[in-house]
């Protein structure tokens, strides 16, 4: 949810002034109002018997009752419905990705010419000043009405467990990729997305109606004739809520792209005046209109690398990635420099501050990137590119640059199998970390040399899983928990790779059968935790009980994130010493 926001921001942000917003706070699992707590004071021992002060909101248990936990491999089930990231917090996010989406679909050439002819005809339609700021709140409402339906049928058409899964599953993911890349190319002019005139005249010829159906078929004809522009807005924004798996997240992205919609025309419906101050309408809006083309085609390469983790194709590795945003961020450059010049551009006699600016952003963004086909972290960005291991070349590899941390760090360490389940796939452990990726496995190994395992549920396609590993997990004393005082098992839920058929069982938890790698981890998480997001966190002890409670997802906060390692780590040596 943070890159939705981020994205959002940035297009929004490079449209109007040049400068990226801030950064919206994560919001799919916050951790500011967790509470933990064992009875004891709140400062941590540190390895090297320091102490770390702990946040006072942060207070920790040893979660002894907290989980549904089931001995070896045998399957449980829970009473309660298994968790999504349907929070306060997310959903307020998907809200603010809406309203960012709505304003830009305001300075589309399709809507924003219609703004001084929707407000000249509430003006002369209305017999009074009060029936005219009337009939623009009913205007103003049915536009809310309108896209809050849209954003309903999706919710309706897919559940909570079908959006978590579409975020990952890679057919859907081409499937995406395919509709934003046609969505940026008629941006860019080739063509455009209309529906079928016989629809728009018919919904066009009730909009002469008296009261207010006539005001909602007028309503209905802007989403209707302006669909060739907000279509590929809408688009984005439905597919990327989608990618958080929220239940409500479409109703709630619709929401606020038609508030900021219905916002807009209804100011200007009541303060006619106002329209005076609006820049006239002219080749800028169809330079707008290019340079989200240019914005989308980047986004849809997102989620064909996606895909192409899922299937394991290797054909859109992270510097591949890298190299095609440099050359999308320089031909947008260049662009607004008049130095690109498209079949519906106008005559760009002089390059106005306004395209400097916006150019130099791009140029830039491009610029930063280029230190990434080396092997740079580049961690503004760090959620959205493949992961690291898919780098063919890197100057500087993680290891090289915490070789010194621990001995862990170093090797193989003494019992780990030379050969681990599952990496032949291939599966990988963040950050070069000596860990596995399945969970019997690391069990097995956990009890051997008595450590606690770190149990890391993640997906090809998560992006909150890139950030954390990218951001938070390279911290020095995070680092050096995760290669040295934890076994870490990465365990990828969204794997499609076969289990065998002795392996393959029906899920009472997920309703389904269980015959993935993918399938079989998602059921662990789901009948012990009784949650299916990712990322999800999970400190676990070698006879299977919950070192803190209750597990965390999305924490981007490094001092909360070492305090949860941390407590893990004492609950288990205080285990130890019983």
């Amino acid at each position: 949810m943070r890159h939705l926001i981020l994205v959002l921001s940035f297009l929004l942000g490079m449209v109007f002034t040049g400068v990226p917003h801030g950064f919206a706070q994560d919001t799919l699992l916050n951790f500011d109002d967790v509470v933990f707590t064992d009875g004891q004071d709140t400062s941590v021992e540190l390895g090297d018997d320091t102490l770390m002060d702990v946040p006072e909101d942060v207070v920790f248990t040893d979660g002894q009752d907290t989980a549904a936990t089931a001995p070896g491999d045998t399957q449980t089930s829970v009473a309660t419905p298994v968790r999504t990231t349907d929070t306060p917090e997310s959903l307020w996010g998907i809200f603010v990705a809406g309203f960012l989406g709505g304003f830009l679909a305001i300075v589309m050439p399709c809507i924003y010419p219609m703004i001084p002819l929707t407000v000249s005809f509430f003006t002369k339609r209305a017999e009074t000043k009060g029936k005219g700021i009337r009939g623009a709140l009913l205007y103003g409402l049915s536009i809310i009405v309108i896209y809050v339906l849209l954003g309903l049928l999706v919710t309706i058409l897919f559940g909570a467990s079908a959006l978590n899964e579409l975020a990952t599953n890679g057919i859907f993911n081409l499937f995406i990729f395919a509709i934003l890349l046609i969505f940026g190319i008629s941006f860019l002019g080739a063509f455009e997305i209309t529906l079928p005139s016989s629809f728009v005249n018919t919904v066009d010829s009730k909009s002469d109606a008296r009261g207010w159906v006539g005001i909602f078929f007028m309503a209905a004809t802007l989403a209707v004739v302006s669909f060739s522009c907000t279509g590929p807005i809408i688009g984005s924004v439905i597919v990327l809520v989608n990618q958080t798996g929220n239940y409500l997240g479409p109703v709630i992205g619709m929401f606020g792209f038609s508030l900021a919609l219905a916002m807009v025309f209804t100011v200007f419906a009541v303060f006619p005046n106002w329209l005076t101050s609006l820049p006239k309408s002219g080749g800028w809006l169809n330079s707008v209109k290019v340079v989200l083309g240019f914005l989308e085609i980047a986004l849809a390469l997102k989620f064909l690398s996606t895909a192409d983790l899922v299937y394991h194709w290797r054909i859109l590795d992270r510097e591949v990635f890298l190299v095609l945003w440099i050359v999308i961020a320089a031909f947008t450059g260049f662009y607004l420099l008049g130095k690109i010049k498209l079949s519906h551009d106008s005559d760009l006699p002089y390059v106005s501050l306004t395209r400097l600016f916006l150019a130099g952003g791009f140029f830039a963004f491009a610029l930063y990137m280029v230190p990434g086909l080396w092997g740079a972290p580049l961690k503004v960005i760090s959620g959205l590119v493949p992961p690291m291991h898919t780098q063919d070349f890197r100057v500087a590899t993680y290891d090289q640059r915490t070789v010194s941390m621990g001995t862990a760090a170093t090797g193989t360490a003494a019992g780990m199998p030379a050969v681990k389940k599952y990496a032949d796939i291939p599966l990988h452990v963040p950050n070069d970390i000596d860990g596995f990726l399945d969970y019997d496995e690391a069990l097995a190994y956990a009890k051997q040399v008595n450590k606690p395992l770190f149990l890391d549920f993640t997906g090809h396609g998560c992006v909150n899983c890139r950030e954390m590993e990218n951001n938070v997990w390279v911290d020095p004393p995070i680092d050096n928990l995760l290669r040295n005082e934890y076994i870490v098992v990465s365990l990828y839920t969204d794997e499609r790779q076969e289990l065998p058929k002795e392996e393959q069982f029906y899920s009472d938890v997920l309703k389904r059968q269980v015959n993935t790698v993918g399938k079989k981890f998602m059921h662990l998480q789901a009948a012990r935790f009784n949650s299916i997001s990712q990322p999800y966190y999970v400190l676990y002890s070698p006879d299977e009980e919950l070192l803190v409670s209750p597990p965390i997802g999305a924490e981007f906060n490094k001092q909360k994130f070492l305090a949860y390692l941390e407590q893990g780590l004492k609950t288990f040596n205080e285990k130890q010493a019983q």
